[in-house]
């Protein structure tokens, strides 16, 4: 058998429209400069700065020590799945089984994999609200899909328009993604609107991914969870976790809610992904979540990120020429940078080399978002303070 003496390697086919993610750029970036010793400000990364709950590790070290360290179930621990299915009973009333309707992943970004993996086909459509996280697109790409994106506008607060959606809405479509709260916007969606996505996703029997990984982060007005309609309850698939509202962005747990026909699709996945998250970390977590001391911290965090948005959209607000919708959830502010006169990407690798404020550009969530950058608060509120000082200077000197 000739063999071929050269080695050219070319990666598979489906990878080829496959994009990096534009926040690993920034924080890739930023990383450098500090380690060269540069005053980096970073509002890049959607990481909370608080350190997870004790009681959580605490209650993590035991479980460690009492040698939770073999596999555990491909569904997940058992107890850690029946109070997620407490907690969501108690915010919407809907009741999912732990057994065979819950599903603990290695954090938000794998169950977003699991989700579309399982659903999607070469060929089928998705739909996303731009500006959208990254994931989503990427992964329909990945799996041959076709993305249909419905940019959504700050003139009507980033909020879904439903004839919108309904016009885009074919024989092909399978899916629609809504992540709610949304990341980069911080918007949350109304009831209303959610209800007529609901009357939607019923009356032309589609699939609704609902990424709710922000949910405990609402400020101005309740959140509103997909699982509160239940007539499309079979057709849902819920993405929760506990990275951002916990603090634990490193432990890498997730979770997903979904009708028992549903579920088996999104086990075979995880089977031959993961087989089953650390068992230690998921016996740590479900034996501390729902402590005093645990709830406590997190109300504490929640109040914490609000303060710190207040904070700066009223620095913002003393930058002319820089224009924010308010933010409702999540800790991200989505900022129109268009009457600077620079575009997002150009003003972010400005902004870094110039005054060494790390933000993320706006393109990176939607092509149509090329004159945004989204700044995170989820950093001290000195880091804010100084950062929004050096913006503001940075946007004088452009206007000289």
């Amino acid at each position: 058998m000739e063999q071929n003496a050269e080695f050219g390697f070319r990666e598979a086919l489906r990878l080829q429209k496959v994009r990096f993610s534009p926040i690993r750029n920034m924080i890739d970036k930023t990383t450098a400069l500090k380690k060269k010793g540069r005053d980096v400000i970073s509002f890049v990364a959607g990481e909370p700065d608080f350190a997870t709950p004790a009681p959580i590790k605490d209650a993590t070290i035991t479980a460690l020590n009492q040698n939770y360290t073999h596999y555990g179930s491909n569904h997940g621990y058992p107890l850690l799945c029946e109070k997620i299915s407490r907690f969501f009973y108690e915010d919407t009333g809907i009741t999912y089984d732990p057994a065979i309707e819950i599903l603990i992943t290695c954090g938000g970004a794998e169950a977003i994999n699991h989700t579309i993996l399982a659903t999607v086909n070469p060929g089928d459509e998705v739909i996303i609200y731009t500006p959208s996280f990254v994931n989503y697109e990427n992964m329909v790409t990945l799996c041959g899909g076709k993305v249909v994106s419905i940019p959504l506008k700050a003139e009507n607060q980033f909020q879904i328009n439903l004839a919108e959606t309904e016009k885009n809405i074919t024989r092909r479509t399978k899916m629609i993604i809504v992540n709610n709260p949304c990341n980069p916007t911080g918007t949350v969606y109304t009831r209303e609107t959610l209800q007529g996505l609901a009357g939607l996703v019923k009356k032309y029997g589609l699939l609704l991914f609902a990424d709710e990984i922000y949910n405990k982060l609402a400020y101005d007005f309740p959140f509103t969870s997909i699982a509160a309609f239940p007539e499309i309850r079979k057709q849902s698939i819920i993405l929760g976790g506990f990275s951002k509202t916990y603090a634990m962005t490193g432990w890498r747990l997730g979770y997903l809610l979904t009708d028992a026909s549903l579920f088996p699709s999104l086990l075979k996945v995880h089977q031959y992904a993961t087989t089953c998250c650390p068992t230690f970390l998921q016996v740590g977590l479900a034996n501390a979540i729902d402590l005093p001391d645990t709830v406590s911290e997190v109300k504490s965090m929640v109040k914490t990120y609000e303060k710190r948005r207040n904070c700066m959209l009223s620095m913002l607000s003393q930058i002319n020429t820089l224009h924010c919708v308010k933010p409702n959830g999540a800790f991200y502010l989505f900022i129109d940078v268009s009457a600077t006169g620079l575009g997002g990407q150009t003003f972010a690798d400005k902004l870094l080399k110039e005054q060494l404020v790390a933000v993320v550009p706006g393109e990176g969530f939607g092509k149509d978002f090329y004159h945004f950058i989204r700044l995170s608060y989820a950093v001290s509120t000195q880091s804010i303070v100084a950062g929004m000082d050096r913006i503001r200077t940075f946007v004088e000197h452009l206007s000289c």
